[in-house]
């Protein structure tokens, strides 16, 4: 199964630097736009197998507070 994600990039010198902005905390850098497409693939596919290994998180609960002006 093949999924399609926006990948945002911009140039950091001599760097390509990029990011999935659906998928917070995965990002990379590369050399060239190839190798950052490559970098960025490669730290998705990491993050997957960590939380594929990771033990099931309590649930998170919400509520909404009051703060001054």
């Amino acid at each position: 199964m093949s999924l399609r994600l926006r990948m945002e990039y911009w140039k950091d010198g001599d760097w390509f630097v990029g990011r999935l902005p659906q998928v917070p905390g995965v990002f990379s850098q590369g050399g060239t736009l190839a190798e950052l497409e490559e970098n960025v693939r490669d730290a998705y596919r990491l993050m997957l197998e960590e939380q594929a290994s990771s033990p099931t998180p309590a649930p998170v609960q919400t509520k909404e507070i009051e703060l001054p002006a």
